[in-house]
């Protein structure tokens, strides 16, 4: 039952994250669009208003006109929107996934004994350091001298995240690596909109309401931070689907895998700013192609060496029901899954010749399976399995 109601949150957590993480994601897009778009206003009644751009278009039927003032209009609407519930549902719902997923069953999902031997506290106390000290160490950084920089603030940032990469790599299990790389980041990206953009948005409102011209200083800041915020968004993204690619987080080289695709999908998204602004060069999307076909290569199945044994099916069903039956049955005897992972049931000769190749590729491709390798499967059981799916192959 608890494991069932566990599954239960889980739906309901991670159905409320995707749904949040558009909302924010899509307005955040949308208002680099818009600002990326404006021209100068036609009237000059709006220039003398203080209209700095507007922007013309359509959608859905209807014809919307935007307009950005240079610093704050002559008087205050009634109705003010923001935008900031959309960052923080996305945050709250996916700690609370993280909390749930990877730290409540941290012995599954983030600790690998053959990556560093923690126990689950010592490794939940030093995820929860790497989230907490990934958002000082980054404020610290925009604060301090090197902040007044941006291509230096921008290089270091990227020293420092391949730094994350590499040492979350070391001590957790490449899932768990890799989601709490994305969770670092994203609380960063929260963390931008909570304690800078929106308190120097609030500033603005404030000084304009008493009639007074805002200072400048709060929204100079909140824009850098926006802006890295834009690139932090699709390596983020890949991460929260990284899940269903072992072949990236459980590779001998998970950390540089990371970083590449990270580097790969900021250059992507600078890209697509530049484009908004008319002024885009492809060298970004090339470099990111390059890089994407260059894990491609990297994470190329290596061929195994196939002795001239065969293997009788018997010892493959043997080391099935002993090492993944567990979990992919009909009726698991693990108490973390009710029902199997992936609907995978491997109960029959049958199921087990149906997902062959599937076996292979989790086990002994991958090597992500079993998960955690909490049943215990042995070098050699997995050298059987290859020996097996090859010989079944013809390879």
């Amino acid at each position: 039952m608890e494991a069932y109601i566990v599954d239960w949150l889980n739906l309901l957590a991670r159905w409320l994250h995707f749904i949040a993480g558009i909302a924010w994601i899509g307005s955040s897009f949308y208002f680099i669009w818009l600002d990326d778009h404006l021209e100068p206003p036609r009237s000059a009644d709006d220039e003398q208003k203080g209209v700095g751009g507007e922007v013309w278009s359509v959608h859905g039927g209807g014809f919307y006109h935007a307009q950005k003032y240079r610093v704050a209009p002559p008087e205050l609407p009634e109705t003010l929107h923001w935008f900031k519930w959309e960052a923080y549902t996305t945050w709250l719902s996916g700690m609370f996934l993280l909390i749930l997923v990877y730290w409540y069953g941290a012995e599954i999902y983030l600790i690998d004994p053959a990556v560093a031997d923690l126990t689950p506290a010592a490794a939940v106390s030093l995820a929860a350091a790497f989230i907490v000290g990934g958002w000082f160490v980054y404020d610290l950084l925009c604060r301090s001298r090197i902040g007044n920089n941006d291509a230096l603030l921008g290089g270091v940032l990227l020293v420092l995240v391949a730094v994350l990469a590499w040492g979350l790599c070391q001590l957790f299990g490449g899932r768990g690596a890799y989601i709490h790389f994305g969770v670092v980041l994203g609380t960063i990206m929260v963390a931008n909109v909570f304690f800078m953009i929106i308190p120097g948005q609030r500033q603005m409102v404030a000084a304009a309401g008493r009639g007074e011209a805002p200072d400048p200083a709060p929204g100079i800041r909140a824009k850098q931070r926006s802006v890295h915020n834009t690139y932090f968004t699709l390596p983020v993204l890949f991460v929260m689907t990284s899940n269903h690619y072992a072949m990236t987080y459980n590779h001998e080289y998970n950390w540089l895998i990371l970083i590449a695709i990270t580097v790969a999908g900021a250059l992507i998204r600078s890209y697509f700013v530049a484009r908004h602004k008319g002024d885009a060069s492809l060298v970004p999307m090339i470099i990111a192609a390059a890089l994407l076909a260059g894990v491609a290569v990297v994470m190329l199945p290596r061929p195994g060496a196939v002795s001239g044994e065969s293997v009788a099916f018997a010892d493959v069903r043997s080391v099935v029901q002993q090492r993944c039956a567990g979990c992919h049955s009909s009726e698991p005897t693990d108490p973390a899954f009710p029902a199997a992972p992936g609907g995978v049931i491997l109960d029959t000769d049958a199921q087990i010749l149906t997902e062959a190749q599937r076996i292979h590729q989790q086990t002994v491709v991958t090597r992500v399976m079993p998960i955690g390798n909490l049943t215990g499967i042995s070098e050699e059981e997995r050298a059987l399995l290859d020996r097996w799916y090859r010989d079944m192959a013809g390879d």
